[in-house]
């Protein structure tokens, strides 16, 4: 059976061995989170403080701080410092193009995730 040719850029994997794979299992666990996911949602089209995004997300801004804190130090987010004050902002374009994938697959397999018992839903 012929392969189909793909016009697009070959995509450039990580080698095979067991670090590289943890690393990019550990790059999806930084996203699981639903509270990490909705600061990212809500930071991928502009710059937002702290405060803002207690304000969107309800939680404490301890909470969110450790949030954004993780996001960061994951590359997902960059922070800005002026005066007294932390703008967040994604770091990558492709965030985005990650996000709305994720939310893509979610709703075209959203049956079989629902009917998943073999990953728990967040506490």
């Amino acid at each position: 059976m012929a392969r189909r040719a793909n016009a697009a850029t070959p995509v450039a994997l990580l080698p095979t061995n067991g670090d590289a794979v943890a690393v990019v299992a550990k790059f999806f666990r930084a996203l699981g989170d639903p509270t990490r996911l909705r600061l990212l949602e809500f930071l991928l089209h502009e710059e937002h403080t702290v405060t803002e995004c207690v304000a969107r997300i309800g939680l404490s801004q301890g909470r969110v701080s450790t949030h954004l804190g993780c996001l960061a130090d994951c590359g997902y987010v960059q922070v800005r410092r002026a005066g007294r004050h932390a703008y967040y902002q994604v770091a990558d374009p492709r965030v985005a193009q990650l996000v709305l994938l994720a939310h893509a697959l979610a709703a075209d397999n959203h049956a079989a995730l629902c009917a998943c018992h073999r990953i728990r839903d967040p506490e």
